[in-house]
């Protein structure tokens, strides 16, 4: 068995696959509200940036990957209007329920699938735009994913890839204080689990940075390649194209 990371610890593939489903198994409940306080709201502004960012249009087919508790997916329903078809998908059951409960809660009723993003259950050419929100860092193998987002693409269609990224350099310190001292004591009182906060944060600086993960989408097939650093770097969005 091959090893890889686990924020800072290497571990095996298959013990991370396992790892990652027990941290979002634990905040599924508390999710949204951490999300609300450890960004003091920005999430929210982030997401909208990438759901414009994926230039969709009345009556086209998207697919939110790992896409949680349906916050894109909101967004994105709003923009295919009652033409178009946005898919929930994600890999962990609970994240996935509290996403399609909170949209039907909405009155917003949407196609449901528990599905891992190295494995889509889709056909090829099949949708017009992919989008992931804060799922990519979490995904064992990056550039299989990739690969799997650019086959179900049409031509023309997009990549939208929201996350974490690398902060401007003035930043760094100040990010690095937050990051490992206020968001596990977040977690510890709001979410009740530090552990889990705190491979946010390793898992974070683990992750490709801008240009990195710019390169790896041009080599999964994605043409015209961009990124857009939100709030100093703390988070970029990243598209790419297919011909």
């Amino acid at each position: 068995m091959a090893d890889t990371h686990f924020g800072y610890e290497t571990v095996d593939e298959a013990d991370k696959a396992r790892r990652v489903a027990g941290v979002f198994d634990a905040v599924a409940p508390g999710y949204d509200v951490m999300n609300d306080l450890m960004s003091a709201g920005l999430h929210r502004l982030w997401k909208r940036f990438a759901a414009d960012a994926c230039l969709v249009r009345p009556g086209q087919r998207v697919l939110d990957v790992a896409g949680g508790t349906g916050d894109m997916t909101r967004l994105l329903l709003d923009r295919v209007g009652p033409d178009g078809r946005v898919w929930l998908t994600d890999i962990n059951g609970p994240m996935l329920a509290a996403g399609r409960d909170r949209l039907a809660d909405r009155g917003r009723v949407v196609p449901v699938a528990r599905c891992d993003a190295e494995r889509l259950p889709f056909p090829a050419r099949h949708f017009d735009c992919v989008c992931v929100a804060f799922g990519l860092r979490n995904m064992t193998h990056k550039e299989i994913a990739l690969a799997e987002f650019h086959r179900v693409l049409r031509p023309g269609g997009r990549l939208v890839v929201l996350e974490f990224s690398r902060v401007h350099a003035p930043l760094a310190k100040l990010y690095d204080a937050y990051s490992f001292a206020v968001l596990p004591a977040l977690g510890r009182l709001v979410a009740r689990n530090a552990d889990a906060y705190r491979y946010l944060a390793e898992s974070i600086r683990m992750h490709p940075d801008q240009p990195t993960l710019g390169a790896m989408l041009e080599a999964a097939g994605f043409e015209g390649v961009e990124w857009f650093n939100l709030t100093g770097g703390v988070a970029a969005v990243h598209r790419g194209f297919v011909a």
